[in-house]
């Protein structure tokens, strides 16, 4: 059985993810550019793995857009990421909440009609493996 662990930016919320995950969607929506404040959300998904909380569930909050089924869970502390378990039956990981690596690649890219201006042709941008000088 696939064991995933992970975590919130500062470490208060701690989690186990055991299953596998059914997709990985880049979600280019503009609920998903507002609430990541970037150009995309990276998602999992699973109807069947299970979610364990190590630490800080009392740290968790959620919020549901009104009028919509977009919703996020994160860290209290400090802001980051988290499983989100608000829609029954699906579990959804942010990807960069993941402290060990994920097998699965990205699915599709999906919701592109709202994609970003400025998401395109981004191999041609200049790439630094750390902060340039």
């Amino acid at each position: 059985m696939t064991e995933h662990l992970g975590s919130c930016l500062c470490g208060t919320v701690k989690f186990t993810v055991t299953g596998q995950f059914d997709s990985f969607y880049l979600c280019h929506c503009r609920y998903c550019q507002k609430d990541t404040g970037s150009a995309h959300a990276a998602n999992l998904f699973s109807q069947s793995a299970t979610l364990t909380w190590l630490a800080g569930e009392d740290a968790i909050s959620h919020f549901t857009l009104a009028g919509s089924q977009h919703s996020k869970s994160f860290c209290k502390l400090c802001g980051a990421a988290v499983p989100n378990t608000q829609t029954p039956g699906l579990l959804v990981v942010p990807a960069g909440c993941l402290d060990t690596a994920v097998s699965i690649a990205p699915t599709a890219h999906i919701f592109t009609a709202s994609k970003a201006a400025w998401d395109s042709d981004l191999t041609k941008v200049p790439a630094f493996k750390r902060l340039p000088q």
